[in-house]
């Protein structure tokens, strides 16, 4: 209920035995035998600018953002990518700030901590009722936290709160300096006001590219290779990447399998059927679908078939039906009136072993009856709430909480029973037994908003997988292929015997940890970079899929080959060489010459601009649109034109401006502010890319 609290009761560290010594003498021969030494970066995960980051700093950081996000372990791998690159930039960041001498001084992160409209803890110490953020609630409660002997948990706040705070504050600092430096002289902003006003009409002949067949026309590697080197910062990668073709063998399950699971449930349905017992069950049966011993709204009854199985007397079954990949029978096992949000107020005294706040059973059973008492007795709730409550997360709203019906199964059993299934005014006392609010609850419910009927469904459902003749047939298949594909020449003919067609995986990186076209396996993608072109792989499994890949290339960092370029490089050439053939074909003097030579027509654009360089109909062609203000093509037809969609000869029938809104001024200050606001990605990119980075993930990860 409250973040401080939930890092106060976040778990200790685990601490490691240690390693056997001829343990770590096999490490170090192993490792210095694929990788180097093994102490050289054995805790460095990556340097920047020869400043290293530390694996344990790296896998705390990662283990904050995945606590604060509320990420399960297996979206981890997910989240190291993103903290790896924060994590360089902040480095980055903060290596520039030092050479500055920019900082933030301790009066200056008073300010910014408990400022009500920046203050990281502005959502902990903010009255929902009136929107006010209590300033010396903050403070005092960040008070207490500096004297915590927990080390841990100041550090959790200081990672979550206050550092980020401060670093938001040096950003907007250099972000301040670098601003300084903008200017827009005012003949730059006239220029651009008056291009931006002027619109031009023309007249023109078009041919597309798409006119000459793509199969006329090869492009050689010495033409890309060419190409990228007169554009070089083009086609620049920052880091190796590597490809791969690959061939699956499907272990998903199929026809049988899906009898033998429609079949399985068909045997249970008469057994779910008569039982009064649904939840002993499914426990003992087993099921896809866990039993919620809760009632759902008519509302949130999405499941499939939901109408059906809503109409259901008490006791009676409906199904089996296909639910995702299960099949599922639902039983109706009651029905009751519900409302569809709540308002409570609570009073907790903690027991067990829960913290410094904890009583003994019997001291918190007395101290709740004495509470309980008091209000009978006409004490101030909220007066009792301040005072005793163990639950700081509501103190700023008196006790107060309101929760919808979604939320019921997230809350303590006791408790939602309370606020969900008695009446507005029941004030009751409860025992929650385990979790952060273990102890005595004084409830009162306040008010209760749309009542409605709620259902209380149980579902058997036995899931469609894949037998074990299933997955042994594709693994039997899988290890086939890959034994008789030693070379890439025996990879295509073994494809080919399979009537299988090999899939192209490219720009593969060393740290990823998915694979385009097949998913996550880490794994994988290390035996991709731990091996050489030419390559195959032993049958991998991903999914419900059998794999077996062979390595095609690998382009090292720096500029592309001709072979990694070619996607991108291929198109540009080949409308080029179309440009020539087409070209040749213009002959005449005239537009209407031009459009009797090529077999088109002389077409109208009309009110083209700078600032949108389109043709209707057409699309984006810069050149053309600037052809078309040129005052040597006013009244006479211009020299053919390539342009990016094919070639055109074009005639300008005039220029003319149409309203200015701003004037000057307001260009000039628009494109003030423009800069302005890409500064910041833009300074940091420009840090980024002179920096010097060594990244060694894919040693740990």
């Amino acid at each position: 209920m409250s973040v401080i609290q939930r890092i106060r009761d976040k778990a200790a560290w685990i601490i490691f035995g240690a390693i056997a010594l001829a343990l770590i003498a096999f490490i170090v021969q192993d490792a210095s035998f694929r990788r180097g030494s093994l102490f050289s970066n054995s805790t460095t995960v990556g340097k920047v600018n020869g400043e290293s980051i530390d694996k344990k700093e790296f896998d705390a950081k990662v283990d904050l953002v995945q606590q604060m996000q509320g990420a399960q372990n297996s979206q981890r791998n997910q989240l190291t990518a993103s903290v790896w690159n924060f994590m360089v930039e902040q480095t980055i960041l903060h290596q520039q700030l030092d050479k500055l001498g920019i900082v933030v001084p301790g009066k200056e992160l008073s300010d910014i901590l408990f400022d009500p409209t920046s203050s990281p803890f502005a959502r902990e110490f903010t009255d929902p009722q009136t929107g006010v953020f209590d300033v010396e609630k903050a403070k005092q409660a960040f008070a207490q936290l500096k004297k915590s002997r927990n080390a841990e948990q100041l550090n959790m706040i200081m990672q979550a709160y206050v550092q980020p705070a401060v670093d938001r504050a040096l950003m907007q600092k250099y972000q301040a300096l670098i601003t300084q430096a903008v200017y827009i002289p005012k003949w730059m902003a006239e220029k651009t006001n008056a291009d931006n006003s002027a619109i031009a009409n023309i007249s023109y002949v078009y041919v597309p590219y798409s006119t000459v067949t793509d199969s006329t026309v090869k492009v050689s590697d010495d033409e890309i290779a060419a190409y990228v080197s007169k554009h070089p910062n083009e086609f620049k990668q920052e880091e190796e990447t590597r490809s791969i073709s690959y061939v699956t063998f499907d272990a998903s399950a199929n026809g049988s399998d899906t009898a033998a699971a429609l079949n399985l449930i068909n045997e249970l349905k008469p057994e779910f059927a008569t039982t009064s017992d649904a939840k002993s069950f499914l426990g003992t049966k087993g099921t896809e679908n866990p039993y919620y011993d809760g009632y759902v709204t008519r509302a949130n009854m999405k499941m499939p078939n939901a109408d059906s199985i809503m109409s259901l007397a008490d006791g009676q079954t409906f199904g089996p039906y296909l639910d995702g990949s299960n099949f599922t029978v639902a039983k109706m096992v009651g029905r009751r009136e519900m409302p569809d949000s709540v308002k409570v107020r609570h009073i907790l005294i903690k027991e067990g072993e829960q913290g410094q706040l904890t009583l003994p059973d019997s001291v918190a059973k007395a101290r709740i009856d004495s509470i309980e008492a008091a209000v009978k007795g006409g004490a101030s709730f909220e007066a009792l709430v301040q005072k005793y409550s163990d639950d700081p997360g509501s103190k700023a709203t008196n006790g107060e909480y309101e929760f919808a019906s979604t939320q019921f199964a997230g809350l303590s059993k006791e408790f939602a029973e309370v606020a969900f299934y008695g009446n507005v005014g029941d004030k009751k006392v409860v025992k929650v037994e385990n979790g952060a609010y273990a102890g005595y609850h004084y409830i009162e419910v306040l008010s209760q908003k749309n009542k409605q009927i709620a259902y209380k469904v149980a579902y058997l459902a036995k899931p469609i997988s894949a037998s074990s003749e299933t997955i042994g047939t594709a693994s039997t298949a899988a290890m086939q292929f890959a034994s008789a594909s030693k070379s890439k020449a025996q990879f295509d003919e073994a494809a080919n015997k399979a009537n299988k067609f090999p899939s192209p995986s490219p720009d593969i990186k060393e740290n990823d940890f998915s694979i385009m076209g097949l998913g996550e396996n880490r794994q994988f993608v290390k035996w991709i970079f731990e091996n050489k072109v030419g390559d195959v792989s032993d049958p991998t499994e991903i999914g419900d899929k059998y794999v077996v890949a062979i390595i095609t290339g690998v382009n090292k960092a720096g500029t592309l080959s001709a072979r990694a370029a070619r996607p991108m490089v291929e198109g540009i050439l080949k409308n080029e060489k179309k440009a020539q053939q087409i070209l040749a074909k213009f002959t005449g003097n005239s537009l209407e010459a031009y459009a009797q030579s090529t077999g088109t027509a002389v077409q109208r654009a009309d009110s083209l601009s700078f600032q949108s360089p389109f043709i209707p109909a057409v699309g984006s062609e810069p050149k053309v649109v600037g052809a078309a203000f040129n005052k040597d093509v006013q009244g006479k037809v211009s020299a053919a034109i390539a342009g990016n969609t094919g070639v055109f000869a074009v005639k300008g029938e005039g220029v003319s401006a149409k309203p200015s809104f701003g004037g000057a001024d307001g260009q000039r200050t628009a494109l003030e502010n423009s800069m302005r606001s890409q500064i910041g990605y833009r300074a940091l990119d420009a840090l980024r890319k002179a920096a010097v980075i060594k990244d060694n993930r894919s040693t740990f990860y």
